[in-house]
């Protein structure tokens, strides 16, 4: 939440009122915002973000492994079963190539 603000123009910022937590105290503080409204972020700021960003990267990626593995688990057992199906009309007299 921003309170007030004072622009300066040649910058494209503003200084306002925010009220928030920053470190262990929830209190107003004085803020730097862009010239849209926008919260400038600080650095401690910017790298929770971007170690979210990273951390859920690695969660999709460990998750598409886990994907594949259990395709390729699912295509190995289908593989196995046809080769049992071909093994069966093979003992039947039939090459399963000729169907």
């Amino acid at each position: 939440m921003k309170e007030g603000g004072d622009p300066i123009h040649p910058m494209g910022v503003e200084l306002g009122i925010w009220l928030g937590q920053y470190g262990n105290l929830e209190l107003p503080w004085l803020r730097w915002w862009d010239s849209q409204g926008n919260l400038l972020l600080t650095g401690d700021e910017r790298a929770r973000i971007e170690r979210q960003r990273a951390e859920q990267a690695e969660q999709r990626f460990e998750q598409a492994e886990v994907e594949l593995q259990q395709e390729r688990q699912r295509a190995e057992a289908e593989r196995q079963r046809a080769e049992r199906l071909a093994e069966l009309l093979r003992a039947q007299g039939i090459d399963p190539e000729e169907l």
